[in-house]
């Protein structure tokens, strides 16, 4: 793309034409094969994430999260029932939908329509949840949802740059690494330096694509094992753009 000036021959930025800013989410469900997202509801599930959440035994799964561990289920259920008020972060519960019950949550946040940005976080996995093709579809819904539903044009994920797992998550999810912001934050007590990365609304189509063919049925055996890594269809797909460019 040819760089543009302005009249004092200083250069700016691409035009967004007709740009109007677009809408917040709404906590609408989202619906997947394998699982569902509905607004996060203390007495819907509650219950069912703490039963979740007590098959990690460590409580290592709380590192980098800025709440829990949770103790007790009252304890949760009071937590979720402050953030039910919350449209800033925007939470939902992650439904299996083989047997109706929440095994994760996420949320939207950092919600910003008059600049088309919005970040997923706080991304709760429990062991019931995590490496399933639930987990994964979960992802897909959300990003969907922001691109397709809301007109957003930019989809940011952000963690410590301390957690290794989430880091390899957002790449296999097909976000962008963007850098460190240093001493970006204090949480439980330590500093935190976080990673960002970001998937911009020209590169959804490709990952949808790759989404929806490691989604398909025919990429999983009769045992339920993926016969085609979600990282592969991406980067095959991305050849494949470079070499048409």
């Amino acid at each position: 793309m040819p760089q543009r000036f302005n009249a004092f021959g200083q250069p700016i930025g691409a035009e967004v034409a007709g740009w109007t800013g677009c809408r917040p989410p709404a906590g609408q469900p989202m619906d997947g094969r394998f699982c569902r997202l509905e607004a996060l509801d203390a007495a819907r599930h509650g219950g069912d994430l703490f039963n979740a959440y007590l098959q990690d035994g460590t409580g290592s799964l709380w590192t980098y999260m800025a709440c829990g561990p949770f103790d007790t289920e009252a304890a949760l259920t009071d937590w979720i029932t402050l953030q039910a008020d919350s449209g800033d972060p925007l939470f939902y519960a992650i439904i299996d939908r083989a047997n109706g019950k929440a095994v994760g949550m996420a949320s939207y946040m950092r919600i910003r329509p008059q600049s088309g940005v919005i970040e997923v976080g706080n991304i709760a996995y429990s062991p019931l949840l995590q490496r399933t093709p639930l987990a994964t579809e979960a992802m897909f819904l959300m990003m969907a949802h922001v691109f397709e539903d809301l007109g957003y044009r930019r989809y940011e994920w952000k963690c410590d740059s301390l957690n290794a797992a989430s880091r390899h998550a957002a790449e296999r999810y097909g976000f962008t690494y963007e850098g460190i912001f240093r001493q970006a934050l204090v949480y439980k007590g330590r500093n935190r330096d976080t990673a960002w990365f970001s998937v911009l609304d020209r590169e959804w189509p490709t990952l949808k694509v790759a989404y929806t063919a490691w989604l398909d049925r025919k990429n999983f055996s009769n045992s339920g094992q993926q016969k085609s890594r979600l990282a592969d269809l991406i980067a095959g797909l991305h050849r494949d753009d470079m070499q048409e460019s």
